[in-house]
């Protein structure tokens, strides 16, 4: 119970104030512009969601960062892709806590193991408080298995489905 009344203070004490403050306007630019690169090298769509606590709705019920960021994976469309390989990087600052949260398309040739293996590698970054890099980190291996799965064909045009910016809740 203590535990619960933690976790719902500390999530009620971080407004959106504190995303900005952990992602700036510059690296929020940054971001951006790493997404737009990725994004010209295959068909996927990437997006980036920073939350600096949960709704109370959320808290009340204890829900997890994972029941947030696949609300949120619907919410802002990521689904809705020509070849359902949208993905969403959902960074919840409140718990330190990294979601991936991927399309049929993407989870028909990537495990849930090799998931969990890419977050796993991301938690030293992200509990530094060092965002960018955490971020960053994600985006290329992302991208790695974008470019080796998705490839864009020389042919053809690959049109910006989803926009880069960065959500910062």
């Amino acid at each position: 119970m203590f535990k619960h009344i933690q976790r719902f203070l500390k999530h009620r004490w971080m407004d959106r104030s504190d995303s900005l403050k952990a992602i700036p306007a510059d690296m929020a630019e940054r971001l951006r512009q790493r997404v737009a690169s990725s994004e010209q090298r295959h068909s996927g769509e990437i997006r980036i969601c920073v939350e600096a606590g949960l709704p109370t709705s959320y808290l009340w019920r204890n829900a997890s960062s994972r029941e947030r960021a696949v609300m949120l994976f619907g919410k802002l469309r990521v689904w809705d892709t020509d070849h359902n390989n949208g993905v969403l990087i959902y960074l919840l600052l409140a718990d330190r806590a990294i979601e991936i949260v991927a399309d049929r398309g993407l989870n028909q040739v990537v495990s849930p193991a090799q998931w969990q293996q890419m977050i796993k590698n991301l938690r030293p970054a992200l509990q530094n408080n060092q965002w960018e890099e955490g971020l960053t980190q994600a985006l290329a291996a992302i991208s790695a298995v974008f470019v080796q799965q998705f490839p864009v064909a020389s042919d053809t045009t690959n049109p910006d489905e989803l926009p880069d910016i960065v959500i910062l809740l």
